[in-house]
């Protein structure tokens, strides 16, 4: 039993799961239908064999022991080949008898087609003669396999001397009768399997039509961008049934998705509303804070004598105002990006570009080691000169604004192959990498790191010179610029080695 059970284990992992509910719906109804004709089919075959099996008891009941009672008589075999003379009259060809004496079998033959009153030998075989000496002699009929013949159904009486008559019908008629209704049983549900399976595809795939488009409308869903801008979500199905259970969950779903859109509108129209605030108090920021500017400045110039706090104020004051201005610059310039205005298209020379932001970065950190590897050819890009230069400025200010003094700090411009997945669309791809061997960026800043606002300057200046630091916009504007570009910036950072990698397409 743990052998079955095994088998049936290891031959319900062989075979294939489906998977989609409309695959199980329909394996479901086929296994359902199969069980059915099964049993349809076992019932059908066990009857017909219960009832032909009674009929021939019934013919050996009105048979009775006539036939093995004439070969009591018979005195010797005849010179017809072995024939001997019984009463075969009303006998059935096939109709077998025999005779026992004190559980020995003296006399065994069967009557053959179209013999008149002639009856056959049968040579039994020991197998056989003792089959037949186990009869109980009830008059009962019960079936029994002959090497010699074939299966019978036989009774056994004790006749008027005392032995043992033995009556018997071949069993091959009701056998033949049973394979042929198995073979169109099987033929028949066969044809019905197939038949329903079809049936059953095309009646599943239609009941789950509406599922199906829900399916779709997710899967469409699932593959817009939802983080920012506007949203424009794939219509809705109207044609469900409410009183249906796939119905009601197309129903829910479409509700879902509206309210979802609603959300989605809400939160673009709050954006909006947000950048349009922050450009708008960018540029009106700009005026006030260079007069402020202005005037620190202009106090600064008095020739007459000034108490040195009061140096130290305007001095402080024209700092902060000048910090502030790029920071309302760096906000306008953001606000203006995020509203999807169109930068310049023109071919930029990028090496030439790198090598100039370097040479201002070694004026502006003297005590970190640069270092330039740049491609044997002028790398050339499509794109805006000027906030180009601004994406490689930020990247190297980030490079010595946070790491120590000392850092080596690795500036590396390549070309790399087509690729269908790269910007462009299978140009050659710009690489610009800008990798430093400071402490590296903390962990819980790294997915924010190109975020507005994002400051790691307590943990990574470890070492560094000390200063005002920034708005943590630098990074932000790096990856803004790239992304109207078309191109893709990237984080790797480890303590010991960070490197910002910028992508931009070539075409």
């Amino acid at each position: 039993m743990n052998a079955v059970r095994r088998l049936l284990g290891r031959a319900s992992q062989a075979l294939p799961r489906p998977r989609t509910l409309r695959a199980r719906l329909i394996a479901g109804l086929l296994v359902l239908l199969t069980v059915s004709c099964a049993a349809v089919g076992v019932a059908a075959v066990v009857e017909l064999e219960h009832f032909l099996t009674g009929r021939v008891d019934q013919q050996l009941a009105e048979a009775g022991t006539r036939f093995p009672a004439s070969l009591e008589n018979t005195a010797r075999p005849s010179d017809h080949d072995g024939d001997e003379h019984g009463d075969t009259r009303h006998q059935p060809a096939g109709t077998f008898g025999a005779r026992l004496v004190d559980g020995t079998v003296t006399h065994a033959a069967v009557v053959p087609s179209g013999s008149g009153l002639a009856v056959r030998t049968v040579a039994l075989t020991a197998h056989d003669r003792r089959a037949l000496a186990a009869l109980p002699a009830d008059g009962r009929p019960h079936t029994v396999a002959l090497a010699s013949l074939d299966e019978y159904r036989v009774t056994a009486a004790w006749g008027m001397d005392g032995d043992v008559l033995i009556t018997g019908l071949p069993l091959e008629p009701v056998e033949a009768a049973v394979h042929r209704l198995e073979l169109v049983a099987g033929v028949v549900f066969g044809v019905a399997l197939a038949v329903t399976g079809v049936a059953g595809v095309l009646w599943v795939r239609w009941s789950l039509r509406p599922l199906s488009r829900v399916a779709a409308t997710a899967t469409r869903v699932s593959e817009l961008p939802l983080a920012s801008g506007e949203v424009a979500l794939p219509p809705r199905s109207p044609d469900y049934d409410p009183r249906s259970e796939v119905g009601r969950v197309a129903a829910a779903f479409d509700r879902m998705l509206g309210h979802v859109g609603d959300a989605l509108s809400k939160r673009h129209a709050s954006e909006e509303r947000l950048r349009r605030f922050a450009a708008d108090a960018s540029h009106e920021l700009r005026t006030p804070v260079a007069s402020v500017r202005g005037h620190a400045e202009l106090a600064l110039l008095h020739p007459g004598p000034v108490p040195p706090e009061v140096t130290r104020a305007l001095e402080r004051i024209a700092a902060e105002s000048s910090r502030m201005g790029e920071m309302v610059d760096e906000m306008l310039l953001l606000a203006r990006l995020d509203a999807g205005r169109p930068l310049e298209r023109r071919p930029v020379d990028l090496t030439r570009l790198v090598l100039d932001a370097v040479t201002d970065a070694r004026a502006a950190g003297p005590g970190h080691r640069w270092t330039l590897d740049l491609a044997e050819e002028p790398v050339v890009v499509p794109g805006d000169a000027h906030r180009l230069h601004q994406v490689v400025a930020n990247l190297l200010a980030n490079a010595r604004g946070h790491t120590p003094v000392g850092t080596e700090v690795t500036v590396t411009l390549a070309v790399d192959g087509p690729t269908a997945d790269g910007p462009g669309g299978g140009a050659p791809t710009a690489v610009l990498s800008v990798h430093d061997t400071g402490p590296g960026v903390p962990g819980e800043v790294r997915p924010d790191v190109f975020e507005r606002f994002t400051r790691a300057e307590h943990r990574r200046r470890t070492g560094a010179p000390a200063s005002g630091g920034g708005a943590g916009l630098g990074l932000a504007i790096v990856a803004a610029v790239v992304e109207a570009h078309g191109g893709s910036v990237a984080l790797d950072s480890r303590p010991g080695s960070t490197t910002f990698t910028v992508r931009l397409s070539t075409g």
